[in-house]
């Protein structure tokens, strides 16, 4: 699917985030002279196309408690990390799940787990779960805590 003008102004106009109103696409619409059911049409259409993602409510987790977050980093054997990642992204304490290459001999980790709680000692429990559920296929884990929020966008389009 290729973006055409419309799109692309679309897209500026949502990736910030949809208006906190009762019809937000009416109201995005409106900024496009276009009506909320064609705003809702083309932005199904790019889900379907794959290329956006999601739509969907990005909550603050620091405002909410969870100050304790840390990515669990597993060595797990490739011949099921495929499978184990996916029951370890459908965990609801689990906000993204993904396989890395290893980078041997210094990084022996292929799947990471970003995990939130509202104490270390949360984060620990729910790791805990997960080297359950991963059993012996898992050779290794840590979790490295962060210390600070970098980035928390994606890519934007710009006018030109």
């Amino acid at each position: 699917m290729a973006l055409d003008e419309l799109d692309r102004r679309l897209i500026r106009a949502t990736q910030a985030g949809l208006p906190l109103v009762p019809r937000p696409y009416e109201a995005v619409g409106a900024t496009l002279g276009i009506s909320g059911e064609q705003v809702r049409e083309r932005l199904k259409a790019m889900l379907d196309a794959g290329l956006i993602r999601r739509i969907g409510a990005v909550p603050n987790h620091y405002r909410l408690g969870f100050t304790a977050n840390g990515m669990s980093v597993w060595d797990v054997a490739d011949d099921v990390v495929d499978e184990l990642g996916e029951h370890i992204g459908r965990l609801p304490f689990v906000s993204h799940c993904y396989r890395r290459p290893r980078r041997l001999p210094v990084w022996s980790y292929n799947l990471f787990a970003m995990l939130h709680g509202r104490s270390r000692e949360e984060v620990e429990q729910q790791a805990q779960e997960i080297a359950v559920l991963l059993g012996s296929a898992c050779r290794a884990h840590d979790i490295l805590y962060s210390t600070a929020i970098l980035k928390k966008t994606g890519l934007r389009l710009t006018e030109s």
